[in-house]
């Protein structure tokens, strides 16, 4: 017979065991990639959908991360302190994946550009560098870089910098509270910025640019593409010869860029949470019942 104190602690194990069991988180299909790309994850700004990012995270994994700039957003937190529980948990999630074998390595942007102090250092195993060059599973070499170095707004107008920044942070609070209207009636998430990107000529005169410059960059130093971020615009396309991957952001488009075991590139999109994706599928499984029956 188990004495008291060996019942109870068989009683907590079975308890804990049985909420891990009927946790869905516990329970999710995690998919693996060679490598995963992050970027613009600006923690730290409400914007930051760390919720989301958390979901992606649970979901996803791979032998290699890059964290490719603007990872905390050191502006903002400059302006006024704001780290909820989410913006800390996503920091663990990072570091616990490097914990686990993860290669994680941090190259930082113009948002976090208080890290570029510690390049050549590890911290948690996370490895901070200036840039680096990613060899693919089918032997490109890739320059991996935040991009802000040529953003000629950010290098010769910081302040004009600046204020766009407090204008895109106010163009994504109206972003965030349109698409809760949207959701209230059952329609799809819909953004505004880009689609001012997408519109606006100056803006897309400006993400050319900054797609040409890039090129250019992969060319001067003679490698096959480049895999930046900054500008908030998900992509892959050939530059003049040059292979060109931006992974977006998780402010409002939330994406990533996924290496699979090929080397082909992906844009992974994450709108939305696993709860989210298994009503919606709930949804679409009661819609083609009937169909079914009518078959039958």
């Amino acid at each position: 017979m188990l004495d008291r104190n060996a019942r109870v602690k068989v009683s907590q194990a079975v308890r804990a065991n049985t909420a891990q069991m009927s946790d869905p988180a516990s329970e999710h299909a995690v998919k693996r990639y060679r490598t995963l790309f992050l970027s613009d994850l600006h923690l730290g700004a409400r914007g930051a959908q760390a919720e989301l990012l958390i979901d992606f995270l649970k979901h996803n994994d791979a032998d290699t991360f890059y964290l490719v700039g603007d990872i905390v957003d050191g502006w903002r937190l400059k302006s006024g302190w704001y780290w909820p529980q989410a913006h800390n948990d996503v920091i663990q999630k990072l570091l616990r994946k490097a914990r686990k074998g993860a290669h994680v390595i941090y190259v930082p942007g113009n948002h976090d550009e208080f890290a570029r102090e510690y390049t050549g250092l590890n911290f948690g195993g996370v490895e901070v560098v200036e840039d680096a060059l990613h060899e693919t599973a089918d032997g490109k070499t890739m320059l991996v870089i935040h991009g802000d170095q040529f953003d000629i707004v950010v290098r010769n107008a910081r302040w004009l910098a600046f204020f766009g920044d407090w204008a895109y942070d106010f163009a994504i609070v109206v972003n965030t509270w349109f698409n809760r209207a949207r959701r209230m009636f059952g329609v799809g998430y819909w953004s505004l910025s880009a689609w001012a990107k997408l519109k606006v000529k100056n803006a897309v005169n400006f993400i050319g640019d900054f797609e040409n410059a890039l090129a250019s960059e992969a060319a001067r130093r003679n490698v096959d593409g480049v895999i930046c971020g900054h500008i908030h615009h998900a992509t892959i396309k050939t530059i003049s010869g040059k292979l060109y991957v931006n992974t977006g952001d998780f402010v409002e488009s939330c994406t990533a860029i996924a290496e699979h075991d090929d080397g082909a590139f992906e844009i992974l999109r994450w709108h939305k949470t696993a709860a989210e994706r298994e009503a919606a599928d709930a949804v679409e499984r009661a819609k083609s019942l009937p169909e079914r029956a009518a078959a039958a």
